[in-house]
């Protein structure tokens, strides 16, 4: 019996990924695992993408729906999409080749909350789920299975699936065993209960999936590391960013409006977000949680440190090195780390509860407030809202963060109305970019649009933003509680498509 899989009933099943990637039917809806390039399943997806070409050659038409957790790898998402074998795709992406054939419509691509992508297979919306392919660490004498370096929505897609096929990664480190905290509490309306969590710390679930051994079609053995990118060092830009988040959170403390010791921390996935915890540690702040969807390298470092007592989070999203760190220290990092569903780590009622400090960012924001996390000019999908909106509209204090122009000063990230609005302005507490903080809780339109340009935009655009403001005005004398000119207010993409710079002439 394999060293990984020690159970009889799950050992009887090992076999080959291309044995396994067989299993799968033309037009089956498939949960695969991953969160950002961990935990993903490493060689069935590659094996179906081979049988998918395949059948393209022989002029058979073969298809796969994707559910994940969210993004996961190149060897998943990438391999799938450069075959065309993904007619489906949801909730989150970031690879560019699926980009691409998402963007020219030859993949349908539904953008989804990821606290909501759950419930919405458990309601049935996506008629059933036929196969779960989940990674995981190991197979227990008892059939309790050992989740791996991501949680996501596994749990449900084991639960919901008809059938299971499991890679079994001795990459993994078997110490992860106790790191995560496997809610089975959920259900849907009118049985709901609450979820009993007061601190990012309290446990609520079990550390093991649940997996039926009758669903169970393939137990595939593999060794084959995480994928993900080496994080930027911190640019100036970022670094600003994270100091006017900190003096603000510092200010907040001063005037009694935060605990000495914040409240949790959540943030989103990229460079800036990473800078903004790495500025945490030389920071005053103490004993401080964090209740998010991903541990990144800076929230590693924050523990390092001591600044930070307990993470709560659904994945990692590591550094190569650091993620070889968190494998070789598992048994340490196991008493500050919890990983758990998503449908938890991104769950409204606990995040508002819980009272968060949250940091996500963005591609641009207008001058009222309104922020776009997902679509270039409007029309081309990045990767996806992710879980942005389920902690933005629900955290205590939020703050979406970008440098105030890109492509060397072509674009302008403020703009005088975001050309694809994820979050409105209602939503909307605070925009960062290095240029300086814009806090417009409680403010009126007009009001929000003088501090937006006054402290977030680049001084190349502040002159153009007023203008348009008071053009904007003039046309709308007393007629308008939030000044726009419509014909004008996509100028500014209008003209980045044509020129290519939003610079006006």
């Amino acid at each position: 019996m394999s060293e990984r899989v020690r159970n009889a009933a799950f050992a009887s099943k090992i076999m080959s990924a291309e044995d396994a990637a067989a299993q799968i039917r033309p037009g089956d809806r498939v949960g695969m695992s991953g969160f950002t390039g961990a935990g993903y399943p490493k060689v069935v997806p590659g094996a179906l993408a081979k049988r998918i070409k395949a059948a393209h050659d022989a002029g058979q038409e073969f298809t796969i729906d994707l559910f994940t957790g969210a993004s996961t790898a190149p060897e998943l998402d990438g391999d799938l999409a450069a075959v065309d074998g993904i007619g489906f795709r949801t909730p989150y992406q970031s690879d560019p080749i699926m980009r691409a054939k998402i963007n020219e419509g030859t993949i349908d691509y539904s953008d989804i909350h990821l606290s909501h992508l759950a419930q919405r297979v458990w309601e049935g919306v996506f008629d059933t789920l036929d196969v779960a392919v989940v990674e995981v660490t190991e197979v227990l004498p008892d059939g309790q299975v050992v989740p791996a370096s991501s949680v996501g929505n596994n749990k449900s897609w084991l639960d919901l699936a008809d059938k299971v096929i499991l890679e079994v990664n001795a990459w993994q480190s078997q110490e992860l065993l106790g790191m995560h905290d496997i809610y089975y509490g959920t259900a849907l309306p009118p049985n709901r209960r609450p979820v009993m969590i007061n601190r990012p710390q309290d446990r609520i679930g079990q550390t093991t999936y649940n997996v039926d051994p009758a669903k169970v079609i393939a137990v595939v053995e593999t060794d084959a590391p995480d994928r993900n990118s080496e994080f930027k060092a911190p640019d100036e830009a970022s670094i600003a960013i994270a100091n006017h988040l900190l003096d603000f959170l510092v200010h907040q403390v001063e005037r009694g409006r935060l605990p000495k010791s914040l409240l949790p921390l959540q943030s989103g996935v990229g460079n800036v977000a990473n800078a903004v915890l790495i500025g945490l540690v030389d920071s005053p702040f103490e004993h401080l949680t964090s209740y998010t969807e991903v541990i990144q390298d800076g929230m590693v470092d924050l523990i390092e440190s001591g600044k930070l007592d307990f993470a709560s989070a659904t994945a990692f999203s590591l550094s190569p090195k650091m993620a070889e760190e968190m494998n070789r220290r598992a048994a340490y990092f196991r008493e500050k780390i919890m990983l758990r569903p998503q449908e938890i780590s991104n769950h409204p009622e606990v995040i508002r509860r819980l009272g968060l400090v949250a940091c996500n960012g963005m591609i641009e924001a207008d001058i009222y407030g309104n922020v776009n996390s997902t679509h270039v000019s409007g029309t081309r999908v990045m990767n996806g809202i992710g879980g942005s909106g389920d902690f933005a509209r629900n955290a205590f204090v939020s703050a979406f963060v970008t440098p105030s122009t890109a492509k060397n000063g072509a674009i302008s990230c403020i703009v005088p109305f975001a050309s694809h609005i994820d979050h409105t302005e209602h939503d909307t507490a605070m925009i960062i970019t290095e240029q300086g903080l814009a806090d417009i809780r409680g403010l009126s339109p007009r009001k929000r649009a003088a501090v937006i340009i006054d402290k977030c935009a680049h001084p190349d655009y502040k002159e153009p933003l007023r203008e348009y403001v008071k053009h904007a005005e003039a046309i709308n004398a007393g007629r308008m509680h939030t000044p726009h000119d419509l014909a004008q207010a996509f100028s500014w993409h209008l003209r980045l498509a044509e020129t290519g710079t939003m610079q006006p002439s």
